[in-house]
């Protein structure tokens, strides 16, 4: 029996040691368990016959209500463009003038990085994960205090994405609540980002000309106008309409000034619903998809075939106090039909998922930030915005919610893969040969592995040692291990710095604040 069971430890310890040394071997990208841009799209919330129905009702929506406040460049192009203008001042477009502007949309548009390893290809239902929003707070996931958050935390937000495998893009998260000059707030947001993050980044500008001021950085940060020009590394977010359809003048104006200078623009419609959108979901949606395609409509009227990303991002009332409820099921459901619906018209799309309406990264922000980013991921949704960080229904950012966002993402990056059925991974010789043959498990076999970084995804920070060995290792706190993960990222060294002197002309050029 003694030497039984010395035979078992040795062949235990063989084991695990055959296991730490995979998962001590580099992976190559495509044989990764999980990367960006897998394709989901295997749920789907809304029957063939509802997508119809749906979109049926945004091009009646479009013909009989239109949309008010564009201003007079917006008019004047979009009426060139087949659309007309009422005498109650509202636009309105047939549903002839939407198909000419769906012809002219391009299908699997690229977002750039300014690494092309981190370039993102929206087509068809490929998955990216990344931050969003515009919050006002940073929060501290270990005290729970809440400060208004600056500039250096933006630049911060973007060098922590980098560092995160499974956060593929980062949009401004946070707005610097330091910088109160609209000209200088947009330039540093530019700077800020851009200057942490190799990724592709998305910003937003308060003004046109804060568009036309911040060229020359664009242009350096690429490499030249003409480098800019073929491979964009930062979009515009762009909330062009104040729902219920009416268009944002200012942003409308701003994004004008973007597609001039040949940035790509999400087309960001924000309604609530029951307050600024139907309460039905289905309502939401409608309105949604109709503001969008109006946008459509705007972009290609400006310049034909311009990369615009369809962004439907309606939010859910709590309609016991008329409070935003980002991490409620119905947003999940919300962001997932409009992913359908992105699918049904063949275009590259966003929405938002990942929002905490709880205040700190706790229990309630974990089930709030995994259910609508799974169904997301599920459905297909090309760009999921606002996917980690965001708590308090949006009105904070949080790091250590971040750093323990990308062991989430990656559980919902596996959910996304799939399960693959073939005769490898049926296994019939493998349990031939363990049963009939072998030692009666598959710890240790060729196939386990094999597998075991090929097919299983592993969190970083997320704790799975029993009971006991977690006390013998002190019982380590979650978040506390996430703000140690923060700070080892930020304290080192930033791999995605930009050249000594691309820095200097633009600290030459324009005011920088970091």
């Amino acid at each position: 029996m003694t030497e039984l069971n010395h035979t078992r430890s040795r062949r235990a310890s063989g084991g695990r040691a055959a296991r730490h040394a995979a998962r001590a071997a580099a992976l190559a990208e495509d044989i990764r368990p999980i990367r960006a841009g897998m394709e989901g799209g295997r749920y789907r919330p809304l029957t063939d016959l509802q997508v119809e129905r749906i979109h049926g009702a945004a091009l009646r929506v479009l013909e009989e209500i239109g949309l008010a406040d564009a201003p007079q460049s917006g008019i004047e192009a979009m009426e060139a463009f087949g659309a007309k203008l009422g005498d109650d001042g509202r636009v309105r477009f047939s549903h002839q003038v939407i198909e000419k502007a769906l012809s002219m949309t391009s299908r699997g548009i690229t977002l750039h990085g300014r690494d092309a390893a981190h370039d993102l290809h929206l087509t068809g239902t490929k998955v990216h994960y990344g931050t969003a929003g515009a919050a006002v707070h940073l929060v501290d996931g270990v005290t729970g205090a809440y400060r208004e958050s600056t500039l250096q935390d933006l630049h911060d937000a973007a060098r922590l994405t980098h560092a995160l495998d499974n956060v593929h893009f980062l949009q401004r998260p946070m707005v610097a609540r330091d910088v109160t000059d609209n000209r200088l707030l947009d330039l540093n947001t530019v700077w800020a980002c851009a200057s942490g993050t190799t990724k592709h980044v998305g910003v937003s500008y308060v003004d046109a000309a804060h568009v036309y001021d911040s060229a020359a950085m664009l242009h350096a940060i690429s490499g030249g106008e003409n480098a800019w020009r073929a491979r964009p590394c930062i979009s515009q977010s762009n909330c062009f309409v104040v729902p219920p359809m009416k268009f944002a003048t200012e942003s409308c104006k701003a994004m004008e000034a973007a597609i001039d200078i040949g940035m790509p623009v999400l087309l960001l419609s924000a309604g609530q619903a029951g307050a600024t959108a139907p309460v039905t979901i289905a309502g939401a949606v409608v309105q949604a998809v109709a503001e969008c395609l109006a946008g459509l409509v705007y972009v290609h009227a400006i310049k034909p075939g311009h990369p615009a990303i369809f962004g439907t991002w309606p939010f859910v009332s709590d309609l016991r106090t008329g409070a935003m409820s980002g991490g409620s099921g119905e947003q999940a459901l919300l962001t997932a039909a409009c992913a359908q619906m992105h699918q049904y018209y063949g275009l590259s799309g966003g929405a938002a998922a990942g929002i905490a309406d709880s205040k700190l990264p706790d229990m309630q922000a974990g089930w709030e930030q995994a259910t609508s980013n799974v169904m997301a991921g599920l459905s297909g949704l090309n760009m999921v915005y606002e996917a980690v960080g965001m708590h308090a229904s949006l009105l904070g950012f949080c790091f250590e919610s971040l750093v323990l966002g990308d062991d989430m993402l990656g559980q919902a990056m596996r959910c996304v893969r799939g399960i693959e059925v073939d005769e490898d991974a049926l296994a019939f010789e493998v349990m031939q040969s363990v049963c009939l043959e072998g030692p009666g498990h598959y710890l240790g076999t060729a196939e386990t592995l094999a597998r075991m970084e090929r097919d299983y995804v592993y969190p970083a920070l997320a704790d799975r040692s029993s009971p006991g060995e977690w006390a013998e290792k002190g019982a380590p706190d979650l978040v506390e291990k996430a703000a140690a993960k923060k700070r080892a990222i930020l304290e080192g060294p930033n791999p995605a710095a930009l050249p000594a002197d691309v820095e200097a002309f633009v600290r030459s050029r324009y005011e920088i604040l970091l």
